[in-house]
């Protein structure tokens, strides 16, 4: 269920107890399947509500002089618009990278159980700290690296997402439904660039990328290469203790250690 999604997700930026786990659970949604290419919303609308991933990829995208930028990808469990509570008009577009499906949320709602729990405020407001952190390293990696460390870094950087969510198969592998213009979007390369780049990271032995699966062959070494250090990730790490909960109305207040 997608409330389980979010659930999972919030736990593990910030904790959450029962009673919070249960308002997450009794959110209404509405489910969305999309196909490659296809805009989960648009530069310009106003949404009336937020979306949840719950499988695939979607990219973060708009168009600037005569090319498109691409400036971040989001997995399964991500937020990538809750931004829209308090920002309303899309500066950007969502697209669907590949299939994938994702859960729309009523805002209305979501404010409704943030003005009840200030546990799910600070969760949700961390969730939007995490992903400011990285785009903060996207943008470092376009401006200071050259075309192997920016590719390099952007796998490495999908490959350490997909293993906290535990969807990196035996800690070296992964489905990437990107094409070589997706990573040239994303990287401010040409396409001739990207597949040059790649064919070097192949020669060196450092992965293999076929029929959108990927293999880090040598993960350290990628990671030198890509001057990756994970630190800004650790973020997604699950928490060590649950923020307190206050329900509106009551005195009383729950901590504790989960």
């Amino acid at each position: 269920m997608p409330h389980r999604k979010l659930i999972a997700r919030l736990q593990a930026v910030a904790g959450l107890f029962e009673q919070d786990q249960a308002k997450l659970a009794r959110m209404p949604y509405k489910l969305k399947t999309l196909s490659n290419g296809e805009l989960v919303v648009r530069q310009g609308d106003r949404p009336k509500s937020s979306v949840v991933v719950m499988s695939g990829f979607l990219a973060r995208q708009r168009i600037i002089s005569d090319r498109n930028q691409i400036s971040s990808f989001y997995i399964a469990g991500d937020m990538p618009d809750l931004h829209t509570l308090h920002l309303p008009v899309m500066d950007h577009e969502l697209c669907s990278v590949g299939n994938s499906t994702v859960a729309c949320v009523p805002h209305a709602h979501l404010r409704e159980i943030m003005s009840v729990s200030p546990a799910i405020t600070q969760a949700f407001w961390r969730e939007t700290l995490i992903h400011a952190a990285v785009y903060r390293e996207w943008v470092e990696n376009l401006g200071s690296r050259q075309a192997l460390g920016r590719i390099a870094h952007l796998l490495c950087e999908i490959a350490g997402r997909l293993e906290l969510v535990g969807a990196l198969d035996h800690g070296s592998s992964f489905h990437l439904p990107l094409t070589q213009q997706n990573v040239a979007d994303a990287c401010g390369l040409s396409v001739v660039h990207v597949n040059r780049t790649l064919q070097e990271l192949r020669e060196q032995g450092l992965i293999e990328w076929q029929n959108h699966v990927v293999q880090l062959r040598n993960r350290t070494a990628l990671e030198d290469v890509a001057e990756f250090d994970r630190d800004y990730l650790r973020a997604l790490e699950t928490a060590r203790s649950p923020i307190c909960s206050v329900d509106v109305g009551t005195s009383g207040s729950s901590c504790g250690r989960m």
